[in-house]
């Protein structure tokens, strides 16, 4: 297990990041994690999640999340890992080593470097340090101010890190890799004026005096246009340390600083240092004395197209053809920035990460309609400072209809952009390829290449200079391209609520939307945070000012028509999605189709092998492809999801199949569940029988344990519910009730987790079928969790229907399952006598059948009400022979039980040793299983007679946990 701060906050387990949810849970764990091991009062938390007043509920949203997070590390066994989310007070605490914390091994890390006197060891150890980063400190948190502030903090830290790098690459005479190493940073920190000086120190060092020239001039046009102010002394002094052609110090071996002519030199400038001039405004500050260019020629007029080729001799790839010069002015073929950009902070800053390696290839991937466009041409807006030579633009059409583009009509545009008269431009692809790369050869160009289809066709388009960036743009994954080229994937998603909303007022106006905030957040959801989608809602909404936003997410709330109103003019969110899905193979074809009927949010390669009638590695095939299309993402390994107006998109395909579909999946989740049941509860009896229709799936999951069950069980709740309410439009009554009393295992292990609306529901579906079968099994389980609710009254009246239907449906153990559930009930209401009667016949049903898992549980109830009667001697009796009929393995959750009523029933009888040793190991075996009610139960009779400070402590802390699951 593992936490995130420098990066996406996150918490990565052995089977993949747990799904924390919204940004303000992510905000809520970050507070916790930047004061690990260290009560954070409620106040604060308030201040991470809320950057203005909080709502009056804010305290209950807190313990919401609190509760949530508990679960999930508890889902992911942190405790093993010794880590807990303990609450203290007004206070929590999350208790955890510190070696989990990337953060905390980072400040380590760093720590260890300084003290290193071999500077190759603290390289080693820096670039370990850095390595833990994975994107802007705290990205996916809601930006409160202490959380912004500590961001910063660790951002701060980072960059030390960088320059400290640096400092030691140079100590080593690695001039080169301190410049590369500072430049990334710089590039991200354009106005940091001692980075930007130790940059230009590195590329001095390096040979790379130009370079160095180039990059003041930048700093220093970036210091005027945005401060207004002039370089400062550190920034200035190394300027002036270069142009005199000084040493500086700390040159590494063998490494002598190149000179630069002064004016009075006899022979021109070298032309490496005329061409940084030339990318230099014609202003350039005279204040700064002896900057050896005051006697290069100005920039001529822009020449014509014609002229500007030499009699220069050809490059190899180019033979026969001139050489164009440089151009007097940067070439620029970019579309305008895209109005409304919003959000997208993370990806925009990986971007600028990407692009300061050597001939970077950055891919932006996505599903249709996402922004992949957008983002590209935003950053290139914002980075054109960095490219002095131009900027490419080329849309491959890869998705369209009018085919795609031709590799010889992209260079067409490339090859005169860059000073290539159009009547020179070589007739075949390859020849013009070549000619590309090696005009790029020296220039520091930006090439994007939006829609790209395929690999092949980006590989032939990529420039060759080693200081160009080509950025790509995909629906597709190209993970040839991240072979062959090691390009750099920014993968992007859809948008958040906030960013959204932000979008919609980007185009409609503030005003408008401030006006209905609520119903611009709803038309964001909506639209699932689509890009695109929101564009044509804004376009739908900007010509019709007297139109609500709460008029139009009114109608999109409508599934079967939502995609209709996403569709204005020639713009529409099934239209960019079908040249996607027409590109598919049939078998991904169809596996698509199949899954716009799943009823629920989450599938995995065996539910949709059930939806499309196939096997689970054919299914997981087909998701591979799809998801290379990112028709599918796969948010967890294994488990993969649908865009929301991508499922309503592969619903429209195939209509016709979708009770088809249904059946298979609702037909699997029961064949799943009865698996999981019968590995987490061994040797029960299957709480029912199957459908007389049933489809039995080509696979079924195999579960190596009862934690893999219970937690398959877990995870699947919500999928469940959304199946069931499925079934029951479809009039599939027979399937839902049967779904839902499935989950039975989860349902005793959680028993106070919600259960009640969805039993109400399993007991309409099997009243509509006229079963007594199914109504008995229903009643029994519903009944039993009413009376645990502390409902007994209601759960009366609903066993005393029981154990008469089983009867009639010659169900004999269930209702031996019936009479224990009313007996417990009996016992609650104070009618002990009716109670041990219904037990003792429970444990002859059982016995007639024979059902050793029904008897012991029959046995553990007996014990506990003989144990009220004021029978302890009958109690211990019934207990032990209970815990004989198990094998040591029996569930610790009735282990737990029956050492209980044991312990209780020798105290009764006066062997006090005896009984607190035999509670002090139920209490410990429920600690251990997780089992927190037989955890409260065991300790409370302990402290009755033993009051320590350890039972005491251990036994709150149970209540606590009892009180969060429940």
């Amino acid at each position: 297990m593992e936490f995130r701060l420098l990066g996406t906050v996150s918490v990565d387990t052995r089977v993949g990041p747990l799904p924390l949810g919204p940004a303000k849970r992510r905000s809520l764990l970050a507070a916790l994690l930047l004061s690990v091991n260290t009560p954070v009062p409620v106040t604060r938390l308030t201040d991470c999640l809320w950057d203005d007043a909080p709502p009056l509920h804010a305290r209950g949203v807190i313990q919401g999340h609190v509760s949530r997070l508990r679960a999930l590390l508890a889902g992911a066994d942190a405790a093993a890992y010794g880590v807990e989310l303990a609450t203290l007070g007004d206070a929590y605490a999350l208790r955890s080593p510190e070696t989990l914390l990337d953060s905390q091994r980072f400040e380590e890390l760093l720590a260890l470097a300084r003290g290193q006197q071999d500077p190759r060891d603290a390289v080693l150890m820096l670039k370990d340090a850095l390595s833990l980063w994975q994107g802007p400190a705290l990205a996916g948190a809601f930006p409160g101010p202490p959380l912004q502030a500590a961001a910063h903090s660790l951002e701060e830290s980072r960059t030390a890190a960088v320059e400290q790098l640096a400092h030691a690459h140079t100590a080593l005479g690695e001039h080169d890799r301190a410049a590369a190493v500072l430049r990334t940073e710089a590039v991200v920190h354009p106005m940091r004026e001692p980075l930007a000086a130790s940059l230009m120190t590195a590329l001095y060092r390096a040979g790379r005096q130009s370079e160095a020239l180039a990059w003041f001039h930048r700093t220093r046009r970036l210091l005027v246009d945005e401060l207004g102010v002039d370089p400062g002394r550190e920034l200035a002094q190394a300027y002036a340390l270069i142009l005199r052609g000084d040493p500086l110090q700390e040159d590494g071996p063998g490494v002598a600083p190149p000179t630069v002519p002064s004016s009075a030199s006899v022979s021109p400038p070298p032309r490496d240092i005329r061409e940084a001039a030339a990318r230099q405004p014609a202003d350039v500050d005279p204040g700064i004395p002896g900057d050896g260019l005051s006697d290069l020629p100005p920039r001529g007029p822009k020449a014509r197209a014609d002229d500007v080729s030499t009699s220069t001799p050809a490059r190899s790839g180019t033979v026969g053809l001139p050489t164009p010069v440089g151009l007097p002015y940067p070439t620029d073929l970019l579309p305008r920035a895209p109005r409304g950009f919003q959000g997208r902070q993370t990806e925009l800053a990986a971007l600028t990460r990407a692009a300061a390696a050597e001939a970077p290839v950055c891919l932006v991937t996505g599903l249709p309609g996402v922004g992949k466009t957008a983002l590209a041409l935003q950053w290139a807006h914002r980075n054109a400072g960095l490219f002095p030579d131009g900027r490419l633009f080329a849309d491959l059409r890869g998705f369209g209809d009018t085919g795609e583009a031709a590799l010889i009509e992209v260079l067409r545009e490339f090859l005169p952009a860059l000073g290539v008269p159009p009547r020179r431009v070589p007739e075949s692809a390859s020849a013009a390829a070549a000619l590309f790369r090696s005009l790029t050869h020296r220039r520091r160009l930006l090439v994007i290449l939006d829609n790209a289809r395929d690999s092949a066709t980006v590989r032939a388009l990529l420039p060759g200079g080693a200081d160009c960036v080509t950025l790509v743009t995909s629906r597709h994954r190209l993970d040839g391209l991240v072979a062959s080229e090691a390009a750099t994937a920014v993968p992007l998603d859809s948008l958040e609520p906030q960013d959204g909303t932000a979008l919609l007022a980007g185009v409609l106006g503030q005003d408008r939307v401030l006006a209905e905030p609520m119903a611009a957040r709803r038309l964001a959801e909506l639209c699932g945070g689509l890009p695109l989608a929101l564009r044509v809602t804004a376009a739908r909404l900007a010509g019709r000012p007297q139109r609500t936003l709460a008029d139009l997410a009114d109608e999109l709330a409508d599934e079967r028509s939502r995609l209709t109103y996403l569709d204005v003019d020639d713009t529409s969110v099934s239209a960019a999605l079908r040249l996607t899905v027409q590109q598919l193979p049939p078998d991904a074809l169809h596996q698509f189709t199949r899954l716009g009927h799943h009823p629920g949010s989450h599938f995995d390669p065996f539910t949709a092998a059930a939806l499309s009638d196939t096997d689970p590695p054919a299914a997981a095939a087909a998701l591979e492809r799809l998801a290379a299309a990112h028709l599918v993402t796969e948010p967890s390994p294994g488990r993969w999801e649908l865009h929301d107006l991508v499922r309503l998109y592969a619903r429209t395909l195939d209509p016709g199949a979708a009770r088809e579909a249904l059946i298979g999946v609702l037909d699997h989740y029961i064949a799943t569940a009865l698996a999981a049941a019968d590995t987490a509860q061994p040797g029960g009896e299957p709480c029912f029988t199957l459908p007389e229709d049933f489809h039995r799936p080509a696979a079924v999951r195999d579960f190596t344990d009862r934690a893999d069950a219970m937690h398959w069980l877990a995870t699947e709740r919500e999928d469940l519910a959304l199946a069931v309410v499925a079934a029951r439009a479809a009039g599939l009554d027979d399937r839902a009730w049967r779904i839902i009393l499935l989950q039975w295992p989860q349902v005793v292990w959680r028993v106070r987790d919600g259960w009640v609306p969805l039993l109400n529901i399993a007991l309409e579906c099997a009243r509509a079928e006229r079963d007594p079968y199914a109504q008995s099994r229903v009643l029994t389980l519903f009944g039993w969790v009413l009376s645990e609710e502390g409902r007994p009254t209601e759960a009366l009246a609903l066993l005393e229907l029981s154990p008469s239907l089983a009867r009639q449906a010659d169900d004999r153990l269930g209702e031996a399952t019936a009479l224990i559930n009313l007996a417990v009930v009996e016992a609650a209401q104070g009618d002990l006598g009716a109670a041990l009667e219904n037990c003792v016949r429970a444990i002859v049903l059982a016995r007639e059948e024979p059902d050793a898992h029904t008897e012991m549980l029959a046995l553990q109830h007996l014990a506990r009400i003989q144990l009220a009667a004021n029978q302890p001697r009958e109690a211990l009796r019934s207990a032990r022979t209970a815990l004989d009929l198990g094998p040591e393995h029996e569930e610790a959750a009735r282990r737990a039980l029956l050492l209980t009523v044991c312990g209780e029933a020798q105290l009764a009888l006066g062997a006090h040793s005896e009984g607190i040793l035999l509670l002090d190991r139920a209490a410990g075996e429920a600690e251990g299983a997780g089992y927190d009610e037989g955890a409260v139960q065991a300790l409370a009779a302990l402290l009755r007679v033993n009051p320590r400070a350890d039972y005491r402590s251990r036994y709150e802390e149970a209540v606590r946990r009892s009180a969060d699951d429940g």
